[in-house]
């Protein structure tokens, strides 16, 4: 009994596998080719050294099933991890003509729902170097009489540049320096902007009056070439002097043609003249030419700052400004202040009353002011005073003030603004002061307090303002700080108390508050009101498409929620299936209040109910639809990228195969998947082969495979699979497969797949074939032909006869690899015949970290007139290099060869393959799926037995 039950417990399936294949992403990124470095050990995969205005391309390499998706962002350096909004969706991230500004560290995220997401990131360093710039300066306190006459003189150089310039100041052709001339000091000053030196010429002496070069370089770095500038240094060098033809500031009545000269009083070389214009750019139709500025027909807003500057690059730059004002007036408003001391806000006889006028102004302080009651000239007398500038009120504001009002002072009272003398038309204000002049009160119109409109549609928001005078209305927002209204102001004025908007929005909806102006009118605390905006909107939905997968038979409840919506709630919800009008569904228990979703619930899924189902829920203002595809069909397939090497070839067929490799998405979702049907179609060709690949039952996360057979060397091919269950054809799934050989390097080109000779040996390999080999060979050593036995294969060797000596080293280098990988298996063919042999050795260079070369592998000794195959395991921290390196033995007979280079991702082969056999890859047939093992159980039921 008891070896019976271990029977049974061994029996039983042993490849439970959870999620299966399923992973979480993984990334890394390696760039396109090798990068310009400054130095050797910057050769990495966290540091991308480019020239600026050469194309960036990084490559993020990714593993995982699902097939991960990526995403490129960007932060500006290396100390920030936030994000920027914009974002790349590429697994290749290519720029071109890279700016400066675009240097900074990338981050790769990649994910495909499993785990979490994998972040990698890389610094980009862009490289660049600016033309320099040549400054000649004077302490201020040598400055005495002529300029540059036995004074000391500072030569200051600046650049912009990445990586740091390095500086070269001549005088001449000679290169100048601390120890060779005691009157120059060169040395570097704190707090500039960019990098500088500053070459010091002490006590200037005749041999000082020369041409300075001052020549910055970056080392060549990325191909970047040297720069440089030159200045000419005499005895009149002296920097810029100026003077205007006009006073600084110039007052001109609008329409007249403006001049200004701006006269160069000194400065050697020339200096260049400049002219600008603050705010904003000269003028339309501003000519401004050597260092006279022309302005035709001046306008008002060609007011402002006019700059001239004058630069030589010797000395600070001279500069002289022009303030431009043109005559002009607008705005004029008026101010009733009933009496402050009072604390009133009425008119009373008996109280003193000011009344304000103000005008905005060009030149503000050039206004004359003027009032007038009842059209004649008001008479200043101890109750009638005219004051200017009340500090109370805005600058150059003229008030009347009434002391003690009495009946008589009642009437029309005019305010006129003037300027003497210029062609400017006068403004004025009218103010009529009486019994019936009283401050203002401010309300909403009946039924106007909520104001309820349609998205898109106009709005008018009202206040009635009483009193009299009727001052302006101010509207703002009250509910949200710091809120625009739809103009874009913070407040907007409307004279007859009304808001009017256009094409409203939901986001307009809220308080408004409109108050009272202080001006033009009563100057008095402001009255306000509120109006409620209300924008009715159509639902939003949710799910707006939904795909719906469920097995035949089974049940299915649809759900559309209303997710935002103004009003709030679903007035009405219409179904229909495939266009057709559906019954209203049940009501569900104690549904008496409006709901916010509406639910279908179909039975039972058939051929006949599956299809499009939609859902139209309306509001009473619009209506959404949420969109159902009800269906049986399975899921599409999901191919499987990580395989490793999927193909396989030999080197003289011209034929592949191709390892096919996917899991099945949600397979438990819909009824068993019974076959797939497989078509390959090669690119650019219309006929396709289609093939029915039978499975048994698949579970989620397992691995199925099948292999593709007789494809032609070089070509690409598109691959579709399509799902049967019982329900019929399920989602297709399409991917396109490339030949690539791996890094397998058969020998067959003269340039060997980029492999370079070692410049440190003491000889080299030699490529060659049975066709081309000397026939005057050593006997007994080396081989008839490469690994496949044809004489036209080609192989590496090393000649091992005179004047080779006992431990002279021979060196392959191979090309420079990005490690995407954590490890490699390195396969190769060699042969190792004669007495004399002597050593094969692999070696790893990293490149991570400068170049240090490690031994991966090594084998001695006559092996046989055979070729035999080895595989090696690395795994490289960084970029890498392998190296073949053959020793010389003893004697001539000891030549080594080496075939059929190949490096994989990924661990290598467990069980060494028979040198001896050619591996033919299986042909086409039934996906492999995993099964139980039965040696597992036979061995423990054969150990019970023995017990």
């Amino acid at each position: 009994m008891e070896v019976t039950c271990l029977l049974l417990l061994a029996l039983l399936p042993l490849h439970c596998r959870a999620q299966g294949v399923y992973a979480p992403a993984q990334a890394q990124i390696v760039h396109a080719g090798q990068a310009c470095v400054v130095k050797e050990d910057n050769i990495s995969e966290r540091v991308y050294t480019i020239r600026e205005g050469d194309t960036l391309v990084l490559q993020c390499l990714v593993t995982g099933h699902p097939r991960p998706q990526v995403r490129w962002t960007k932060t500006a350096g290396s100390a920030s991890d936030k994000f920027q909004e914009t974002s790349v969706f590429n697994e290749t991230l290519r720029i071109e003509r890279i700016a400066r500004t675009q240097g900074g560290r990338y981050y790769c995220k990649a994910e495909n729902g499993v785990g979490v997401p994998a972040i990698k990131s890389i610094r980009v360093d862009v490289q660049y170097l600016d033309e320099p710039v040549l400054t000649v300066h004077q302490t201020v306190s040598d400055v005495r009489g002529n300029f540059y006459q036995e004074k000391t003189v500072f030569l200051r150089c600046t650049v912009n540049s990445n990586p740091p310039a390095r500086f070269i100041w001549k005088r001449g052709s000679d290169t100048l320096s601390h120890s060779q001339d005691n009157g120059v000091d060169i040395y570097e000053p704190l707090y500039t902007q960019g990098e500088t030196k500053v070459l010091k010429l002490k006590n200037l002496r005749p041999q000082d009056y020369a041409s300075y070069t001052c020549q910055v370089s970056v080392r060549n770095v990325c191909g970047i070439p040297d720069k440089a500038i030159t200045f000419r240094l005499t005895n009149t060098t002296a920097p810029p002097a100026l003077k205007l033809s006009v006073n600084e500031t110039l007052v001109v009545n609008p329409g007249e043609n403006v001049t200004v000269q701006c006269l160069l009083t000194g400065g050697d070389p020339l200096p260049q003249l400049q002219w600008s214009h603050g705010p904003g750019p000269l003028p339309l139709g501003a000519l401004a030419q050597g260092g006279i500025l022309s302005i035709p027909s001046v306008q008002a807003l060609d007011s402002g700052y006019y700059n001239c500057t004058a630069t030589n690059n010797v000395g600070n730059p001279a500069k002289k400004t022009v303030n431009l004002l043109v005559r002009s007036m607008k705005n004029a408003t008026f101010q009733i202040t009933p009496d402050v001391i009072k604390e009133s806000e009425n008119i009373q006889l008996g109280q003193d009353l000011k009344l304000s006028c103000h005008v905005d102004a060009v030149p503000q302080e050039k206004v004359t002011y003027q009032w007038f009651k009842n059209g004649k000239p008001a008479r200043m007398s101890k109750r009638l005073l005219v004051t200017r500038n009340d500090p109370e009120l805005p600058a150059v504001t003229s008030s009347l003030e009434l002391i003690d009002l009495h009946f008589s002072d009642y009437g029309t009272y005019l305010c006129v603004a003037s300027f003497p003398g210029a062609p400017v038309p006068d403004m004025s204000v009218e103010v009529n002061i009486s019994s019936e002049t009283v401050p203002p009160t401010i309300s909403v119109p009946k039924g106007r307090a909520v104001v309820t409109v349609r998205e898109g549609s106009p709005a008018e928001l009202q206040c009635e303002v009483r009193g009299k005078p009727r001052p302006p209305v101010l509207w703002s927002r009250v509910d949200k700080e710091a809120a625009l209204l739809p103009s874009g102001l913070p407040v907007e004025e409307t004279a007859d108390g009304k808001l009017r908007l256009e094409r409203v929005s939901r986001d307009m909806s809220g308080t408004y508050r409109c108050q009272t102006a202080r001006y033009n009118g009563f100057n008095v605390r402001p009255r306000e009101a509120q109006v409620q905006l209300n924008v009715q909107f159509p639902p939003e939905v949710e799910p707006g498409s939904q795909d719906v997968r469920q097995a035949l038979g089974r049940p299915v409840l649809l759900r559309c929620s209303l997710l935002r919506g103004s009003p709030q709630r679903i007035a009405s919800a219409v179904w229909r299936f495939k266009g057709q009008l559906l019954p209203p569904p049940p009501a569900a228990p104690g549904a008496g209040e409006p709901s916010d979703h509406s639910e279908l619930r179909l039975d039972a899924v058939t051929r006949d109910s599956s299809g499009s189902y939609e859902c139209s829920v309306s509001n009473d203002v619009g209506s959404a639809v949420c969109l159902f595809q009800v269906s049986a069909k399975a899921y599409s397939p999901e191919f499987y990228f990580d395989t490793p090497n999927p193909t396989r070839s030999h080197k003289l067929s011209k034929n592949y195969s191709y390892v096919l490799q996917w899991t099945q998405r949600e397979p438990e979702a819909v009824d068993p998947v019974l076959n797939y049907r497989l078509s390959v179609r090669q690119l650019n060709q219309h006929s396709a082969m289609v093939k029915a690949i039978p499975v048994r039952r698949v579970e989620k996360g397992q691995l199925l495979e099948y292999m593709l057979t007789d494809l032609r060397v070089p070509h690409s091919y598109e691959v579709r699979l399509t799902p049967y269950t019982t329900y019929g054809a399920g989602d297709m799934a399409s991917r396109i497969i490339h030949y690539t050989e791996h890094n397998t390097c058969h020998f067959e080109d003269e340039k060997i797949c980029g492999y370079t000779q070692d410049l440190t040996d003491n000889f080299d390999w030699t490529r060659q074939n049975a066709l081309t080999q000397n026939p005057k060979r050593s006997p007994n050593t080396g081989p008839p032909t490469d690994v496949s036995g044809t004489p036209e294969g080609y192989y590496m060797f090393i000649e091992t006869s005179r004047p080779r000596e006992l431990g002279d080293r021979a060196r392959l280098v191979s090309p420079l690899y990005n490690a995407s990988a954590k490890f490699y298996c390195v396969s190769f063919f060699y042969h190792m015949y004669g007495k004399h042999i002597g050593s094969l050795n692999l070696l790893v260079r990293s490149r991570n970290k400068g170049a240090l070369d490690t031994h991966a592998w090594s084998l001695s000794g006559n092996k046989g007139n055979v070729w035999q195959q080895a595989h090696v395991p690395i795994n490289p921290s960084g970029p890498f290099q392998i190296i073949f390196e053959g020793i010389r033995g003893s004697g001539y007979l000891g030549d080594i060869a080496i075939d059929d280079v190949t490096l994989k991702k990924g661990e290598c082969p467990r069980k060494q393959i028979d040198p001896n056999k050619v591996v033919v890859m299986p042909g086409s047939g039934v996906p492999h799926q995993p099964r139980p093992q039965l040696w597992g159980p036979v061995a423990i039921f054969l150990l019970a037995l023995q017990r």
